[in-house]
């Protein structure tokens, strides 16, 4: 199999968190292909913002329901079994702490666990959607991001600056460029992505970051 780089590599990363019966949260973009990547043997509930839970593969638009498609309007697919409801269930789950993991793409994240992915102060937000409700109703929360701004500007930062989603909540941080483990102590560097030395992150990555002694590789 090619190797995987980007936003691919992201979300492979992220989907072996997943364990044989884990009940999980996709967010909008990148967290929603990791369904694409799910382990063998691994099998899963997943839910959706789009409203479903037994999310399916993302298919091609040659391929694709026109009925099904995800929040960010692209086609999306429902597995046997798997159910279509309204909001107010969706937020049920989320509340009633049914949901095992969640995966949410962000703005910016911090070395102590904060998550700020849904306002830019001046700018029109269409609104925040579930993430705060899966902040605190989640206890694995995975951030699937960019490592960097389009400017070169790190999103992994010591303190967030934009207004929170969620305070403290962060388990996880996967990028492009490496997997962060969120601890007590700060951000400990796991793994990093084929093609990247420990120098690189630490140049690339605002926050202050732990390096242990052994660090894995990405895949």
């Amino acid at each position: 199999m090619a190797e995987l780089n980007g936003r691919a590599l992201i979300a492979s990363r992220c989907a072996k968190f997943f364990k044989d019966g884990d009940f999980v949260n996709l967010g909008i973009g990148v967290p929603l292909m990791c369904v694409n990547y799910l382990p063998d043997g691994v099998d899963l509930w997943l839910e959706a913002e789009i409203g479903t839970v037994g999310s399916g593969p993302s298919p091609q638009w040659s391929d694709a329901d026109i009925d099904i498609i995800d929040a960010g309007g692209m086609p999306a697919s429902v597995i046997k079994g798997g159910s279509v409801y309204e909001h107010p269930t969706g937020f049920g789950l989320i509340r009633g702490g049914h949901i095992d993991v969640a995966v949410l793409g962000t703005l910016q994240v911090d070395q102590e666990g904060n998550i700020a992915n849904w306002t830019i102060p001046g700018k029109l937000v269409p609104g925040m959607g579930g993430a705060m409700d899966l902040c605190a109703g989640v206890k694995k929360i995975i951030v699937a991001t960019d490592h960097c701004e389009k400017n070169g500007d790190s999103k992994i930062l010591k303190k967030c600056t934009l207004p929170l989603t969620g305070s403290k909540c962060v388990t996880d941080i996967v990028t492009e460029r490496c997997y962060f483990e969120v601890t007590s102590e700060g951000l400990v560097l796991r793994e990093l992505a084929p093609g990247y030395t420990v120098e690189d992150i630490l140049a690339c990555t605002e926050a202050d970051v732990i390096v242990p002694d052994e660090i894995g590789i990405m895949e």
